[in-house]
């Protein structure tokens, strides 16, 4: 498998995930700028819709989607238990975790990262956000992981647009418990290994 990224994206997930269920895959870089892959494609025809993460799996299909392809990691090692089993109540309590990340909270940073977005809303992101974060603070309370005591492909996720805070001027600081998490998560050596694996790849 071949994980196309964007140093610090929401990729970063998928990486992280990948080595936490010990799957084989190769790391390539995509220039924001150009869309040249590290690979030398065109990342536009690797995925049409521009962004990753892209995942293109042994049989050369390209899966997208953070959701999507998170699941699809973890489905490949269910022993690493990155997901419950399909057709549980806990596998939808995951899905809808995933989904409230995706669009609640990862949706509410793009605007602050975009130079050109207007003020307005850039501040009705926030307060959207902060709200969501209150949701997140009371929910996670003193749980080690974002379902309790099993670190999920959730997980990463979370993480990775958590510490996006420290690039748009959101101070998770003021989420104890959504502090702590990060730090947490931020100290597994899997996750290590993705952060230093994709600022060393050139």
């Amino acid at each position: 498998m071949k994980l196309y990224y964007y140093t610090g994206a929401c990729s970063l997930a998928s990486d992280i995930a990948l080595r936490e269920a010990g799957l084989k895959f190769e790391l390539v870089k995509v220039d924001r700028r150009t869309k040249r892959t590290g690979d030398g494609l065109d990342f536009n025809e690797v995925n049409p819709k521009g962004y990753v993460p892209a995942l293109r799996l042994d049989n050369g299909e390209i899966l997208t989607e953070n959701v999507a392809v998170l699941q699809y990691i973890a489905d490949r090692n269910p022993s690493a238990k990155l997901a419950p089993p399909a057709g549980t109540m806990p596998r939808y309590r995951l899905m809808e975790w995933l989904s409230f990340i995706n669009s609640e909270v990862h949706k509410q940073f793009t605007p602050l990262f975009r130079q050109e977005a207007p003020e307005d809303t850039k501040e009705y992101a926030r307060k959207n956000l902060s709200t969501r974060l209150d949701y997140l603070q009371r929910t996670i309370g003193s749980n080690t992981f974002l379902m309790g005591e099993q670190f999920t492909v959730a997980d990463p996720y979370l993480f990775t647009v958590l510490s996006w805070g420290a690039h748009v001027n959101v101070d998770i600081g003021r989420w104890p418990e959504l502090k702590r998490y990060v730090e947490r998560i931020g100290q597994r050596p899997q996750v290590i290994a993705a952060l230093q694996a994709e600022s060393a790849h050139k």
